[in-house]
């Protein structure tokens, strides 16, 4: 349920000042705009960051809808660059690689929007020493004004669906100063109760985030009440609540030390295989393959999206099994857990409490060996000296990821500092062979969009009829030559 944070808290839940020092917006000839817009932003303002970035991306992507044709099902189409696409992954994946100009000059704009907003905002403070709306919404702690009237429903329709696949589980997370962290607790906790939503919501001073599940009714009434909220209506839109199929939430957390002594004991069986455990990795393949849990069953999966699919193809693994899950911080356990559970197969269900950061922090030189994959250019964070992982060219050991030399690859690929020098700085020969050509001419535009060693992999492995839970010690592989990693 959720709960608040004072920013004495960590360095995750400090106050979030936001700064923006003026750009050259009209400099379209940096390799990479995103990495050189964030190296000109301070600290704080990277943390709002991402979330402008996924803002332009919406924007942008939104720009191009289409009417679709009326024997058609789906509800929009996209074009773009005299293309047309159907599904949103393709529109996705070519905005993406064709379009990361426009995005990075959008994300400045979003992020001068954020900027004139919260000055406007600290000027009314300065000026009265206190904020009227914030007063008006906390006074005497009143939380039922902002909390819906479900009067003309039943409790069976609020509850309907809920634990099954007519449920449904929001995701979100937003940016913004909040001045009273526990007034916010008390309302969410009161919506939450009324509309029937179990799961987390975390609130700070800088912001909130929140995965709840519970009935489709239930979930459209707190989207309207978010964005009816005057603390919130001016940075959440529709679009930014992640909806996916689901339902209740319930799912035992397990503190670091628990955890870590649950691992130890799974690792003591003589036959892993032939375990009740199952030690489960949540995170897409490109991160466990740097760094994860001794023992780990670890998805061969580009996109948590894909955790659903991959269960249900591989459901009879998961049979009267005992999992313990766990992801780089715990938002992906929490939709995944609450997707095992729907199906009922399973015999319990753990996750890990703050996820593998919170672990390494307490054990570094615990069962989780090699590096911690992050989404931002450090790519990986070291805690111990293990290397799990190796050169997709010759197989040394080595665990430094890059990006592919292929300007529409956007892969991310393992190549040693020897092969580097030999010129192998693509994801495979093919991608290497297409970065060799003309960089300009009509063959720039024919180029594909998603690498050929990327098509090749099964987009949901089975489990069954190839077991790939990691080795206690995984010897280096030297012919994974081809298939380097995909992002």
């Amino acid at each position: 349920m959720p709960s608040s944070t004072s920013p004495d808290q960590g360095d995750d839940q400090e106050s979030c000042i936001l700064k923006f020092s003026d750009l050259d917006l009209k400099d379209t000839s940096l390799i990479n705009p995103n990495s050189s817009l964030k190296a000109e932003l301070d600290v704080n303002t990277k943390k709002k960051f991402s979330f402008a970035k996924k803002k332009a991306f919406a924007l942008f992507v939104k720009t191009k809808e289409v009417p679709t044709p009326s024997f058609e099902y789906k509800e929009k189409w996209w074009k773009c660059c005299h293309q047309l696409f159907t599904d949103q992954t393709s529109i996705h994946r070519h905005v993406a690689t064709q379009h990361a100009d426009e995005i990075c000059h959008q994300t400045a704009a979003v992020l001068k929007q954020l900027a004139v907003t919260l000055n406007t905002s600290k000027s009314l403070k300065s000026a009265d020493k206190k904020n009227p709306l914030i007063e008006y919404l906390t006074r005497n702690h009143e939380v039922s004004t902002w909390l819906p009237d479900t009067s003309c429903f039943s409790p069976d329709e609020l509850t309907s669906g809920q634990g099954s696949d007519e449920g449904e589980v929001l995701l979100y997370y937003c940016y913004c100063d909040l001045e009273d962290p526990h007034w916010i607790c008390a309302w969410q906790t009161a919506l939450c109760q009324r509309l029937h939503l179990t799961g987390k919501v975390r609130i700070a001073t800088e912001g909130i985030n929140g995965t709840v599940g519970g009935s489709k009714l239930a979930t459209r009434l707190y989207v309207e009440v978010m964005l009816s909220c005057p603390l919130f209506k001016d940075y959440l839109c529709k679009d930014d609540f992640k909806a996916s199929k689901g339902g209740a939430f319930c799912f035992p957390e397990l503190r670091v030390g628990e955890f870590h002594t649950e691992v130890g004991k799974f690792l003591s069986q003589a036959n892993q295989e032939q375990s009740d455990t199952i030690l489960l990795d949540c995170r897409n393949f490109y991160e466990s393959k740097i760094g994860r849990f001794q023992g780990c069953l670890a998805p061969d999966i580009r996109k948590f999206s894909y955790f659903p699919s991959y269960v249900d193809k591989n459901l009879e693994l998961f049979r009267e099994k005992r999992v313990l899950m766990y992801c780089t911080g715990g938002i992906r356990c929490e939709r995944g857990s609450a997707y095992l559970k729907a199906k009922g197969v399973c015999k319990e269900v753990f996750q890990l409490k703050g996820g593998i950061h919170k672990y390494l922090e307490e054990f570094p030189n615990g069962f989780y060996k090699g590096k911690l994959f992050v989404f931002d250019d450090r790519y990986a964070l070291s805690y111990n000296s293990d290397v799990m992982s190796e050169c997709s060219y010759c197989g040394a050991s080595w665990d430094q990821y890059r990006l592919c030399s292929t300007p529409q690859c956007r892969q991310l690929v393992l190549t040693c500092p020897a092969c580097q020098g030999q010129g192998f700085t693509a994801c495979c020969v093919t991608c290497q062979d297409k970065g060799n050509r003309p960089a300009s001419g009509p063959t720039q535009n024919s180029f594909k969009e998603e690498c050929e060693c990327t098509a090749r992999r099964p987009r949901i492995p089975s489990e069954l009829s190839q077991q790939t839970q990691f080795p206690l010690n995984p010897e280096p592989r030297p012919d994974v030559g081809e298939d380097g990693p995909g992002q």
